[in-house]
């Protein structure tokens, strides 16, 4: 290598770690002979002499849901503007594969290991994380908790939330603003903090209306259109009276009601309003365009990102690794004023 580009072997390693300066002109005599000669940099040699790449990791379920597919944007774009590599891992579900992976970011000191979506918040998930977080924190690292409640201010992670409650809340008000007094829930699992926010938001809407709440009408489900779509055609069948408007706790489920709802020849918002929650961009593509709650979820991973490694570089202390970013509803065409 340093044969062909006519230089010292001291001056390629100084290229191809990227951490000492070098003339232009060395540094493309240096590139070119590494693309001629399909040179791979032997990670384990670099290890060995203390030189490693910096990484971000982020762990999801599962990499095709829109909203998550946003945040994901915004961890690399960050990522990528902080000089970090970042690495996505797909666990769909499977704990021992999240436990696996990271243990391997721990074992390689990645700057953040961020984790989003709602969960199960019992006192054993809170004792595995804490230890995950601790573990991390031993090497430098760092866990990230993305759309989940915090560990507590004594365990060494950051958390990036967002206004669940309140977007729900809002979402809620604007129907019941519209004279809705009857309002399908359908919701995720029952016990996961996401679905638990939302649905306080819910309650605390119609409790400000003084509309008393009706359990019947309470659905919990998955967050997946095909659930949307089931369960908003079993509700037709029983007959559509018993409800004027539904509140979908996300954009997929609502985008599976409405074409149940279309199905059955009910239309969207004559009959029947529907709202949703997240604005992926199926939400301004549905018709009629659905009104939602904003969620900013690149925001979301690009926040993450930032606070993580500011603390990691000194420009942050640990009193700021907890933010709730914002939520606000869109109103577009899918809900209509009940006239009683």
């Amino acid at each position: 290598m340093a044969e062909r580009a006519e230089v010292s072997v001291a001056t390629v390693s100084r290229v191809l770690a990227g951490n000492y300066p070098v003339a232009a002109k060395t540094r493309q005599r240096v590139m070119r002979a590494v693309r001629e000669l399909n040179y791979v940099v032997n990670t384990h040699a670099r290890a060995l002499a203390g030189v490693r790449t910096e990484t971000v990791a982020f762990v999801l379920n599962d990499v095709r849901g829109p909203s998550f597919s946003a945040a994901a944007y915004g961890v690399e774009r960050e990522a990528n503007q902080r000089g970090r590599l970042c690495l996505i891992c797909t666990t769909e579900g499977d704990q021992e594969r999240e436990l696996a992976f990271m243990q391997l970011m721990r074992e390689q000191q990645a700057s953040a290991v961020i984790l989003i979506g709602g969960v199960r918040d019992d006192e054993q998930y809170r004792e595995r994380y804490t230890e995950i977080a601790q573990g991390l924190h031993a090497v430098g690292s760092r866990l990230v908790l993305c759309g989940r409640p915090s560990l507590g201010a004594d365990v060494p992670a950051t958390t990036v939330e967002y206004d669940n409650e309140g977007g729900a809340y809002a979402i809620t008000t604007n129907l019941l603003a519209n004279g809705h007094r009857r309002i399908l829930y359908l919701g995720g699992m029952l016990e996961h903090t996401t679905s638990v926010g939302r649905l306080l938001g819910y309650h605390r809407a119609l409790a400000d209306f003084g509309v008393a709440p009706d359990p019947t009408l309470i659905e919990h489900g998955e967050f997946t259109r095909v659930s949307g779509y089931e369960r908003t055609r079993a509700w037709l069948q029983q007959g559509a009276g018993r409800f004027t408007a539904i509140f979908a706790e996300t954009d997929m489920v609502a985008a599976g009601a409405l074409a149940a709802l279309e199905d059955a020849g009910v239309r969207v918002p004559d009959d029947i309003s529907l709202v949703g929650y997240d604005d992926i961009e199926l939400a301004s593509d549905l018709r009629p365009r659905l009104t939602t709650v904003h969620v900013p979820y690149e925001e979301l991973g690009r926040t993450a990102v930032r606070l993580a490694i500011d603390l990691k570089e000194g420009r942050s202390r640990e009193g700021d690794q907890h933010v709730v970013l914002g939520t606000h509803v869109v109103v577009r065409q899918s809900v209509a004023r009940l006239h009683h």
